[in-house]
């Protein structure tokens, strides 16, 4: 600002002489000056500094042909035998503009370690090059089927944009970081993406726990973070950037605890729950809707999401000879439980969440799973199109309720980016403005929390070998 308060005064100001610079070069081969107006001459007043000075400022403008093609209409104009004076003071308001614009513009923009913003700050720079997304699920441990499952959706549905010509002619990728399902590698991986990969948006976490950890950094990137899977009532209110394409638990633990008390009847209610976000919200709401309903918790247990052995906290559930057991947990801790209750003479009706709805649990867990039921948001019949993509690259046996949901995210993330760009918070108020999406998976309307306006749940019973719906 300083400069350009220099250069305004150099033409203001008219107490020295006049110098004009010669439109062709002297014998030496540089411009000449001289304080006689020439014919065909550019006349100015000395920039008060070095010509490198000066020279800076235009590289900056030209950096933008459309606002460099101004400049030289403007140049152009002067050679004609324009007042100068009249001439100078539009060139110097142009840069003041342009320079307020800069400093304006780069505030709160994406900045590398040295500070420099890493988007141009000229509004007609045309975005070029790879739009690239994130995605954060857990790909090794507990979650990892879905996880893996989920991933093989949101490569279908960047493959089918890119060969429509992806955004704009832009071709869109993805870094995949593994979240693990728990916060600590969550957070690692957003960092990762934000900082490093320079995302535009990020698809996740799976579990609650991810998306959670995530949030904050998401927040103040100001990265839209979307999951089709983390349930947990926390996330309605953990940032303006972060949204979910599946219902909170606030709905899926009412209806679950209705289902037992009010449709099944049941009045006496176990509780076993691992400790993770998910399950630990999960178990919450539950409880306070079943003893509203008039049920009677008669035991509530709990275990570390890596735990194997859940012995001794069902040796404490049989005792007390529950009509029902709800048992919000993960793949894993399903197997062990469904197992050891089978080894215990634990016999009585099982209900877990939509954590459930991995294929490894009815393979692995055979007989010893037949019977548990779970809660799990409605999907649609999904269209072929997508079942014999998904079987094509092996995926289709593994196949959740939670992959289609990714691949409508990222459907209507290149929706978004193709009206508005990649800016995070134009992608974010878009993200608001999303009514009635007739994805795949759902339809979805978001409200002002980025939470979907509605919920239907269903009841699946691992049947055969299977997970079947109940009727």
């Amino acid at each position: 600002m300083r400069r350009s308060n220099r250069i305004a005064s150099v033409a203001i100001g008219a107490r020295r002489p006049q110098r004009c610079l010669a439109s062709t070069p002297n014998r030496e081969g540089r411009p000449a000056n001289s304080l006689k107006r020439r014919r065909g001459e550019i006349c100015r007043r000395p920039p008060g500094g070095s010509k490198a000075h000066f020279k800076k400022i235009l590289d900056r403008v030209f950096e933008d042909s459309k606002l460099g093609i101004a400049f030289i209409i403007i140049l152009f104009s002067m050679d004609q035998g324009n007042n100068a004076k009249q001439t100078i003071m539009l060139v110097v308001v142009a840069l003041v503009s342009l320079l307020i614009g800069y400093m304006v513009g780069n505030q709160g923009a994406p900045k590398d370690e040295a500070g420099t913003p890493t988007k141009s700050w000229l509004p007609l720079r045309k975005e070029t090059g790879a739009i690239k997304l994130g995605f954060v699920a857990p790909l090794t441990g507990d979650a990892a089927g879905l996880g893996e499952n989920m991933k093989v959706a949101m490569q279908i549905a960047i493959d089918e944009i890119n060969a429509k010509d992806g955004i704009k002619g832009r071709k869109l990728e993805v870094v995949y970081e593994d979240g693990k399902c728990n916060a600590k590698d969550a957070v690692s991986a957003g960092t990762k993406l934000i900082e490093i990969d320079k995302v535009a948006a990020i698809v996740g976490g799976l579990c609650s726990g991810e998306t959670l950890a995530m949030a904050p950094l998401a927040e103040k990137a100001k990265v839209p973070l979307i999951s089709s899977s983390s349930t947990n009532p926390k996330i309605t209110d953990a940032g303006d950037y972060i949204f979910r394409f599946i219902p909170s638990d606030l709905f899926q633990g009412v209806y679950a605890a209705d289902y037992l008390t009010k449709t099944k009847g049941l009045k006496k209610i176990a509780l076993l729950s691992c400790l993770s976000d998910w399950c630990v919200g999960l178990r919450d709401v539950f409880k306070k809707q079943a003893e509203a309903n008039g049920a009677e918790i008669v035991a509530e247990e709990s275990f570390k999401p890596d735990a194997r052995d859940l012995r001794s906290q069902l040796t404490k559930i049989k005792a007390a000879k529950p009509d029902a057991l709800y048992f919000p947990s993960m793949t894993e801790g399903a197997l062990v439980g469904f197992k050891q209750m089978k080894e215990l003479g634990v016999k009585t009706l099982v209900l877990g969440g939509d954590g459930w709805d991995d294929t490894k649990i009815p393979n692995e867990g055979g007989k010893s799973v037949e019977g548990g039921q779970y809660t799990i948001a409605a999907s649609r019949n999904l269209p072929d199109s997508f079942t014999s993509e998904m079987k094509k690259r092996n995926a289709d046996k593994g196949l959740n309720t939670y992959s289609p949901r990714v691949y409508d995210i990222v459907n209507v993330l290149a929706g978004i980016m193709g009206r508005v760009g990649t800016d995070g918070t134009k992608i974010k108020n878009e993200l608001y403005a999303v009514k009635d999406y007739q994805g795949i998976a759902d339809e979805y309307s978001l409200d002002k929390n980025g939470d979907v306006e509605t919920a239907k749940f269903i009841i699946k019973e691992f049947k055969g070998g299977k997970a079947v719906e109940m009727k």
